[in-house]
């Protein structure tokens, strides 16, 4: 039942970024500095939104004569178009944020991604390209069309909430940002 209620409230905040971008505001920035990181993905996901597109037309002409199935399959071809956009849309309206008057980076990815680091547990930060990754146990890397630009070591663990609430401690965080040298920068700045 709780994965249930989870998959809803994932359902929920994807929509309501969609909302955010069609009023073009952002989330959870408040008085921080944002950085985004939608740009890399962002052709990508057009291209699988304008497949799923032709999906649907695809299936309307060849199950016309079949109105029930036809009308399931529209429904959830045309759900499936809003999931895409959506999901485009909760990476543009929820940046990375460095508020420094909370002390705290704030990484996010979609509405998947929501970790909170204080600013006084970052031992390091370096600008590292990174293609490939492995797991690890104490690691957590937040890719974006499989590449991470940004690693930083923690003196402490910070605890990340996975998908589906499960509680994992973190030492190492990689995460890609659209200006990684100009978040390296500004969290050099704001660590001082």
């Amino acid at each position: 039942m709780r994965v249930g209620w989870l998959l809803i409230r994932h359902e929920v905040r994807l929509l309501a970024s969609l909302a955010l971008w069609v009023a073009r505001r952002t989330h959870g920035t408040g008085g921080g500095v944002a950085f985004g990181y939608a740009r890399g993905q962002g052709s990508m996901m057009a291209g699988f939104a304008f497949v799923c597109l032709v999906e649907t037309v695809a299936l309307s002409v060849l199950l016309r004569d079949w109105p029930t199935v036809h009308a399931a399959f529209l429904f959830l071809d045309v759900y499936t178009i809003v999931f895409v956009v959506a999901l485009h849309a909760s990476s543009v309206v929820r940046p990375h944020v460095l508020d420094v008057d909370r002390g705290a980076l704030r990484i996010r990815r979609y509405v998947h991604v929501d970790l909170l680091v204080p600013l006084e547990r970052i031992a390091s930060v370096r600008r590292e390209l990174r293609m490939t990754h492995e797991r690890a146990d104490d690691e957590l890397d937040v890719e974006v069309g499989s590449q991470t630009t940004v690693t930083i070591e923690l003196t402490g663990p910070v605890v990340h909430l996975t998908f589906l609430g499960r509680r994992r401690e973190v030492r190492v965080v990689r995460f890609h940002a659209d200006d990684p040298d100009d978040l390296v920068r500004a969290l050099g700045r704001a660590r001082v």
